[in-house]
């Protein structure tokens, strides 16, 4: 019988978790390695054990309501795209797979209690999909704990990969390899004079200083940094302030609000070309801004999804039309992380467990889902570092 946490326990939990600061996050990292080495707490003792009946139970607490839902929408329907098709074709020897989603409202510290809720009552074989580089880092210490695998984050933070955990995976590169990629596409345009307007929380903060040693490494200048509040609020002041630098481009780190409100501050009071993270211009994010988002270059980690030329793209490609949905980038990074997911499950085979999911991911090794790869491995968690820039065109059409 699952033990569930008093509200006292989950209080600590989250106190212990919750990153305040980029200091706080990279002490953060530090406490998952000493409680995966410490006797687990009477909430975090119970484990599931192997059941061939009923559904596979997989945990998804996301932002359901709040700011970020609409940004986010898109990757769930790809993800649920992904496993209604699994479920069609026999499950995982014929046991479906379940996602069970709770809201998060994207709050670090409602992430946190959902995933306690949905190890200890639901009994979840794994989470999935989490995002924000707060939620994750405060999620870290509780999956050490309860031995609870989380696969797929939408969030590529350095903070987050740190130091190898034993239960997270990722499937994207992480926020330094698209930075390397945006700055050297820059410099090889003698594009030297970089302003950055980085997003004012943890995901920005963490991400500056890596942000000036990538484009000091690569031969450029920095030419000012303005902050972003997170609902964008201040981002004509923010243009205004990096046009007194006289900036060749500004890249741009933040994600949802704040990029519509920013990417049209720049047309207004700058002028020059914006670039941004891969979580920065999503479908929501265009439709917002129209045709003010032509130019904007994105930094992508997964191939086109309107160029059928791998197998990969064509399967998804075949399940948008099935499923009524529009193909883009969003829905892509959904349906291919889900894919994922799937092969770690078929690998642990019906008879799935936490630790068993574990193995399973660690021994996938070339995993090659129909023309595109990932690496995993015991000694590597993190299955890509793919990175291509893509410009915005006309109607919001993406052009690599």
């Amino acid at each position: 019988m699952p033990v569930v946490p008093t509200s006292d326990a989950l209080a600590a939990l989250a106190a212990s978790a919750a990153p305040s600061s980029p200091g706080a996050c990279r002490r953060t990292l530090l406490c998952w390695a000493a409680a995966a080495l410490s006797p687990l707490p009477a909430m975090a003792q119970a484990q599931p054990r192997a059941d061939m009946r009923g559904d596979i139970l997989i945990g998804r607490s996301t932002a359901l309501s709040g700011g970020m839902a609409p940004f986010l929408q898109p990757i769930h329907e790809g993800q649920d795209a992904a496993i209604e098709d699994a479920n069609a074709k026999g499950g995982i020897g014929g046991r479906k797979i379940r996602l069970v989603t709770l809201d998060d409202g994207f709050d670090p510290r409602r992430t946190l209690e959902n995933a306690v809720q949905l190890s200890e009552k639901e009994g979840v074989v794994a989470l999935f999909g989490v995002s924000g580089t707060s939620q994750v880092i405060g999620l870290l210490p509780y999956l050490a704990q309860a031995r609870l695998p989380l696969i797929s984050v939408y969030t590529g933070s350095p903070a987050v990969r740190a130091q190898q955990h034993p239960y997270l995976f990722t499937t994207r590169a992480s926020y330094a390899d698209e930075l390397v990629r945006i700055v050297r596409n820059l410099v090889a345009v003698q594009t030297l004079r970089i302003a950055v307007a980085y997003e004012n929380n943890d995901f920005g903060k963490l991400l500056l200083p890596l942000v000036e040693k990538t484009i000091a490494a690569e031969g450029a200048t920095m030419a000012g940094s303005h902050a972003l509040d997170p609902k964008g609020q201040d981002a004509a002041d923010a243009a205004r302030a990096l046009a007194a630098h006289k900036p060749q481009a500004v890249l741009l780190v933040a994600a949802g609000p704040p990029v519509v409100a920013y990417v049209r501050a720049n047309r207004a009071h700058l002028g020059v070309p914006v670039y941004t993270l891969s979580l920065g211009a999503g479908s929501a994010v265009l439709r917002a801004l129209g045709e003010d988002a032509r130019g904007l270059a994105v930094a992508r980690t997964g191939p086109s999804p309107s160029r059928p030329t791998i197998a990969l793209t064509r399967d998804f490609q075949a399940s948008m039309k099935r499923h009524d949905k529009p193909v883009d980038y969003d829905r892509y990074t959904g349906y291919m992380d889900a894919r994922v997911l799937i092969e770690g499950l078929r690998a642990a085979g019906p008879g799935v467990t936490r630790a068993g999911l574990v193995q399973a991911m660690q021994g996938l090794g070339n995993l090659d889902l129909g023309g595109y790869s990932y690496q995993f491995s015991a000694q590597n968690h993190h299955g890509s570092n793919f990175v291509d820039i893509a410009v915005v065109g006309s109607g919001g059409v993406y052009r690599q």
